[in-house]
Formats: structure tokens, C-alpha cells, sequence
């Protein structure tokens, strides 16, 4: 029986979930296929239609997970003390660059992005309508660092990181 939460069906979609986030390392999400997976899985593809719809099923629940990943370490994230806050984040992307990696590649509509934002600092600082734009152009920079630090290899260290944010948003 193939019920909701047994352990044959979560260690499935783990072998699912692993075989996914390989595969995205050296190819595109458009071109990878439900029998590359199963293939890469050791599955078959009815074991793989049990668990999604299809890859953009598979896609949008990986996503959710290294998502809530992300905030879990975030919970108890200190919004005062930027820069402890920064290099935490820094520190973990060098570790996890594949998670990271991966999580950039399931965001094809770059509506779900990576952030830690203080909306309560942003609101005090920033006492005006356009404050919309500026949590924005905060997010997307963001993420545009983090983009190219993965890209780059992650050759800087989590400190030097920590200092580049800090210095784009100096004065605020």
C-alpha cells in the first residue's frame, strides 16, 4: 500500500529528488525527462507517477523544500547584527553551493528568489511609498551577488561576502 508518509514512499522520492538535483547539474530542467530520472533513479516511471504529475511537479516540490531549508536557518536570524546575519548566509551557501546551484536553476520564472529581509528596518528607514521598489532592487541585488559568487566558484571567503553586501548597502 502506498499510503501518504510510509517510508517506501519517502526513500522513492528521495532517490526521485536526488537523480533530479544530479541531473540539473549538467543540464537544463526543459531537457531533462521523466526516463532520465527514472533511469538515473533506478525507478520505475510508475514509481515516479505515483509521487508527481511531472517534472514541473517534481520541480515546484524541490523548490518548496530548499526553500523551507533556507528559512529554517533563518528562523532565528538576528536582523540588528547584519553582519552576523550575512556571513551565516555567506558561510552556508559555500557549504551547500550544490543546494544553492539548484534551487537558482528551479526558479525558471524568478518569481520564488532567495531572501532576508528586514521589511520592519526597511519601513523605518525608508518612510515613503516607493519602499516597494526598494525591497525589489534589495532582493534581485541579492540575488544577483549570490548568483555570481556560485558561479565564480565561491572563491571568495563568507567574510569578504559578508563586506561586499555590507558595502552596497552602506548608509542604510
Amino acid at each position: 500500500m502506498n499510503t501518504k508518509n510510509n517510508k517506501r514512499r519517502r526513500e522513492s522520492q528521495e532517490k526521485i529528488g536526488r537523480a533530479f538535483v544530479q541531473l540539473l547539474q549538467t543540464h537544463e530542467i526543459k531537457d531533462i525527462t521523466v526516463s532520465d530520472i527514472v533511469k538515473t533513479a533506478e525507478l520505475n516511471r510508475s514509481t515516479f507517477y505515483a509521487n508527481y504529475i511531472d517534472i514541473f511537479d517534481l520541480a515546484d516540490k524541490t523548490r518548496e523544500m530548499l526553500e523551507n531549508e533556507f528559512s529554517n536557518l533563518f528562523a532565528d536570524y538576528d536582523y540588528f547584527n547584519e553582519r552576523s546575519g550575512a556571513l551565516k548566509m555567506f558561510s552556508h551557501i559555500k557549504e551547500n553551493q550544490i543546494f544553492y546551484k539548484t534551487y537558482f536553476k528551479l526558479c525558471y520564472d524568478d518569481k520564488h528568489l532567495i531572501s532576508i529581509y528586514d521589511t520592519r528596518r526597511a519601513e523605518k528607514e525608508h518612510m515613503d511609498s516607493n519602499i516597494k521598489y526598494h525591497i525589489e532592487f534589495f532582493r534581485n541585488g541579492l540575488n544577483a551577488i549570490i548568483k555570481l559568487w556560485l558561479a565564480d566558484g565561491c572563491k571568495e571567503s563568507p567574510e569578504e561576502m559578508a563586506d561586499v553586501l555590507k558595502q552596497e548597502y552602506r548608509g542604510r
